[in-house]
Order: C-alpha cells, then sequence, then structure tokens
C-alpha cells in the first residue's frame, strides 16, 4: 500500500467546492432534521438518487416525522416502501423508529456511537447522521467515499480484509475538517465527500479536471484511478426458480400469503409460492385446474440472485370460498392489496393485469 501526504486545507478545498458546485436541490439536503438525513440515509443505501426521490416525498408526507412512523403498522411501511427493494431496510426503519421513542424519548442521540445502537443503522450511516446533523467530527465511509479515499490516498490494500477496511477508516478520520472550525464546517464537509464521488470521482470515466483535491491524488499522478478501491472478493450470483400461484376472482380479490422471515420476500404479501410447477398443480383441486392457465415466464434480478418466475393464472368467479386458499394466505379484495407490501415483480403483475 502507497500513500501521500495530503497538505493542509484539504477539508477547506471540499468545503468551498461543495458550497460552489456540490448537490444542494436534494430534499433531504439543508436541514438539520435527523429524521429526514436518516431517512435518506437509509433509503440511499444500494439504491440511486432518481429512485429515492419520490419514495422518500412519498414517506415524508404520510410520517413526517419519527412518531408518526413509530405509530404505523410495518404492514403499512412495508406497503409504501414496495418496490424500492431490499425490505429489510423496511423492517430497520420501523424498528428503529419504535426504538427511538421508547430508548430517547422520541429523539435522534447526537452522537455517531449511540447512534449505532440503534437497528439498521451501521457506522457509516451512523456518522452520516451525527456529522450532517449534529456536526460530529466523525468519518463516514460509504461507497462514494471510499472511492474518493482510496483514490485520494492510493490505498491500494484489498478491502475484502477487515484489516485494511480498519486502515481506510483511520485514512478518512484523518481527513476530517480540525480546529476551532472543524463541527461548523462538517455537514458541508460530509456532504462533499459524498458528492465529490457521485458527480466526479465516478467509478468509471472519473472527471478529474473538475476535481477540487487532484493536485493532492495519488490516483490521478499514476493516470489510473480506475484501480481503486482494491477489492478481490466477490460474491458469488446465484439463481431460483419459483412458481406462483395467481389465483384471482373476477372481481378483482387475490389470494395472498405472508412470507416468513427469513427467506425471500421475508414478510411481505405475496402469491403463494412453489418450488415447481408440479406441486404447483397439486395443490390446485383437480376440479379447478381447468382454470389453471400459465402466464409468460420472466426474471427478476436481485442484488446476487436471479429468480426465474413462472406465474400461473387461476381464475375464479366471485364470490370466492374462502375456504379454497393457499399457502396460509387470505382473500385481498382488490381495492386492498395495492396498499400491502407486495414484491416489486408480484405488484407489476397485479397491476398490468389490472389496467388490461
Amino acid at each position: 500500500m502507497s500513500a501521500q501526504p495530503i497538505e493542509g486545507a484539504f477539508a477547506d478545498r471540499i468545503v468551498a467546492w461543495q458550497k460552489q458546485y456540490g448537490r444542494n436541490h436534494l430534499p433531504w439536503q439543508n436541514t438539520r432534521d435527523p429524521y429526514r438525513v436518516w431517512l435518506s440515509e437509509i433509503m440511499l443505501q444500494q439504491t440511486q438518487v432518481v429512485t429515492v426521490l419520490g419514495y422518500f416525498d412519498r414517506f415524508v408526507e404520510r410520517y413526517p416525522d419519527v412518531k408518526s412512523l413509530a405509530q404505523a403498522s410495518l404492514d403499512d411501511v412495508l406497503g409504501l416502501w414496495s418496490g424500492l427493494g431490499y425490505y429489510s431496510r423496511a423492517r430497520n426503519l420501523h424498528r428503529c423508529s419504535q426504538n427511538v421513542m421508547a430508548l430517547h424519548g422520541g429523539v435522534f442521540p447526537k452522537t455517531a456511537d449511540v447512534l449505532e445502537t440503534l437497528p439498521g443503522i451501521g457506522r457509516s450511516t451512523a456518522a452520516a447522521i451525527a456529522s450532517l446533523c449534529f456536526g460530529e467530527q466523525v468519518a463516514i465511509l460509504d461507497a462514494n467515499v471510499k472511492r474518493v479515499v482510496t483514490r485520494l490516498v492510493g490505498f491500494d490494500a484489498d478491502l475484502a480484509l477487515g484489516a485494511n477496511v480498519r486502515a481506510l477508516w483511520d485514512a478518512t478520520a484523518a481527513l476530517l475538517p480540525r480546529g476551532r472550525t472543524g463541527a461548523a464546517d462538517m455537514p458541508r464537509y460530509t456532504q462533499g465527500m459524498m458528492d465529490l464521488g457521485a458527480t466526479v470521482c465516478l467509478p468509471k470515466k472519473p472527471d478529474c479536471s473538475n476535481c477540487p483535491v487532484r493536485a493532492d491524488c495519488v490516483a490521478a499522478a499514476d493516470g489510473n484511478p480506475q484501480r481503486y478501491p482494491v477489492r478481490t472478493r466477490t460474491l458469488k450470483r446465484s439463481s431460483q426458480s419459483i412458481w406462483l400461484l395467481w389465483a384471482q376472482t373476477d372481481d378483482g380479490a387475490v389470494c395472498l400469503s405472508k412470507r416468513p422471515t427469513p427467506g425471500v420476500w421475508a414478510g411481505l404479501h405475496c402469491l403463494p409460492l412453489f418450488d415447481s410447477e408440479e406441486a404447483l398443480l397439486l395443490a390446485v383441486p383437480a376440479g379447478m385446474r381447468n382454470l389453471l392457465q400459465p402466464s409468460p415466464a420472466f426474471t427478476h434480478v436481485l442484488t446476487h440472485k436471479d429468480l426465474h418466475l413462472h406465474p400461473w393464472h387461476l381464475a375464479m368467479p366471485a364470490p370466492v370460498d374462502q375456504t379454497v386458499r393457499w399457502d396460509d394466505g387470505q382473500w385481498v379484495a382488490k381495492d386492498t392489496w395495492p396498499a400491502l407490501g407486495l414484491p416489486a415483480p408480484v405488484r407489476k403483475l397485479l397491476l398490468q393485469a389490472s389496467v388490461t
């Protein structure tokens, strides 16, 4: 691992750059409200800003503060989250709001160490909240900041190893604003580091000519910024085939079951799932199998898994016999199921059918 000392005023340049060129228009910026900052940080994990914008606005409209979120039902929260993916984030979001109310009197803790004890808040997220809202001089290390710092100091150690990640945390902390104005500069500095990685220090084709700290950057001097960060270990992709029993009455009611935790789509309401076509067919009473029709199969891509989905449509007359159901499911009326937490491909399937 090579490194180069950063001569003074690094943090000052980040702060000045953020004022002039950083992102200042997003709805969770220009605020010291920890509720909004926390909500945005959780939503932005592995999700692009353009996707988060609409969800963030709807969440804040429905749940304007931590108390209203804590009082909501998990089903309602999952319903509002539906389509954003990584549903454990929504479950932790709900648990965290309840912990803030029960353990902290409805007030978010002001230090990263205490914030990190809350469900779903890791070290970097805790530091983001503490620095952006309370001026605590702590470093964040999300994907954008990792890229900025590894390139800046020429950190070429393998981040697949925990010891090297800890060393990178130390290198990142060494760059923080110091002195009398350090705490006051922290919100804009933290935002600047994130903005620099998101808009200039890109994974491919970084815009080095417009980087405020190019003169200090080892990767820019070497002419090979794409080699950073270094991570050799990658998760293997897997695939799974799932058959879905899409039982629906002619008045729009759908049979849905709540998925167990853990497992695929844990905690969400879903069409009954089967491991094979044979298992699905056997689950349908013989006298109803003539009503079954296969729908086009499709693939839903998760981060490290491809789900090959095979829906079979079972059109049933209304009113439905409530004793006819699958996988401990319940019949849900057409004006009710859209508000439930549904996996994105299931919601898309049902919504497409409702407009055709």
